[in-house]
């Protein structure tokens, strides 16, 4: 049981952070003047059920590490192996994980400001970097990989976490007083976009290369689903590119463009899923 919960929980925790960090990089940085508010009101619930689900998994992740490390179940609620957990690596970082998960939610729950709630999801992104696959190493290459990963990371919650108010800012454009200011929002989202994928891309294929250690190690399990990975994210970039270059330049002439940017971004969020859900899997597994 341990084996399947600590993936899918691992998922539900990057996708929480990728939607909190996502709405605070356009609140605080694209979105300005009326559609501010707006845009914070249309976001709220999704925060809501994000950080909600940032906690929950926060604590599920350190039960399924005890269980894993003890015999099973059992174990994700053994006072002794928790201890343990505890004096591990990944224990110290995720008790720190677990005190940024509750000053997020103290953070929403007093409405900070939206700098505040951007920061703290990404420390946790950063702290990722610091367990898995990414602290294998010591040393130069060590601190390397945690680099790049950190910066994978963040890049891929630029991206993946933008689409959602991206959605919204399409929806609030058809409001009085706002299209303007939605469609500058859209634009700024744009053109940060295409660097958040070439840098998400560019140390995706960086870190993959420091875990197997420059070697080649065969068509592994492991190498298998990362070329599956491969395939989804070229997915998402291709969508990304539609999009922009094709769909974009066609609303003014067309509304239908409208609606398939919709469905494109839709679509482009679900293989994003697929990819998180991809990672979060053969992060448990031993590259080669």
């Amino acid at each position: 049981m341990p084996e399947l919960l600590y993936p899918a929980l691992r998922c539900l925790h990057i996708l929480s952070l990728c939607t909190l960090f996502g709405a605070a990089v356009c609140l605080a940085i694209f979105a300005a003047g009326a559609l501010k508010p707006a845009l914070r009101d249309a976001l709220r619930g999704y925060q809501v059920v994000a950080v909600s689900l940032l906690m929950f998994t926060t604590v599920g992740i350190y039960l399924a590490q005890a269980g894993l490390m003890g015999d099973g179940p059992g174990d994700m609620i053994n006072p002794q192996v928790l201890q343990a957990v505890a004096g591990t690596r990944f224990g110290s970082v995720w008790m720190v994980q677990g005190a940024l998960a509750a000053a997020t939610l103290l953070a929403m729950l007093l409405r900070m400001p939206t700098a505040a709630i951007l920061l703290l999801p990404a420390g946790q992104l950063m702290l990722l970097a610091w367990t898995g696959h990414a602290a294998m190493n010591d040393g130069a290459v060590g601190a390397l990989q945690r680099l790049n990963h950190t910066l994978h990371l963040l890049c891929i919650a630029w991206w993946l976490g933008g689409l959602l108010p991206l959605l919204l800012c399409m929806r609030l454009a058809v409001k009085p007083g706002l299209q303007a200011l939605a469609i500058t929002a859209m634009r700024r989202f744009s053109l940060t976009g295409h660097l958040a994928v070439a840098g998400a891309n560019v140390t995706g294929a960086l870190n993959a290369l420091l875990i197997g250690r420059f070697a080649w190690h065969g068509f592994t399990p492991w190498f298998q689903l990362l070329l599956i990975k491969c395939a989804l994210v070229a997915g998402m970039v291709a969508i990304a590119l539609y999009n922009r270059y094709v769909l974009v330049p066609r609303f003014h002439a067309s509304g239908a463009a409208v609606s398939r940017f919709i469905r494109m971004t839709q679509t482009e969020m679900l293989l994003g899923v697929m990819v998180i859900a991809t990672v979060s899997l053969f992060a448990t597994w031993a590259p080669f």
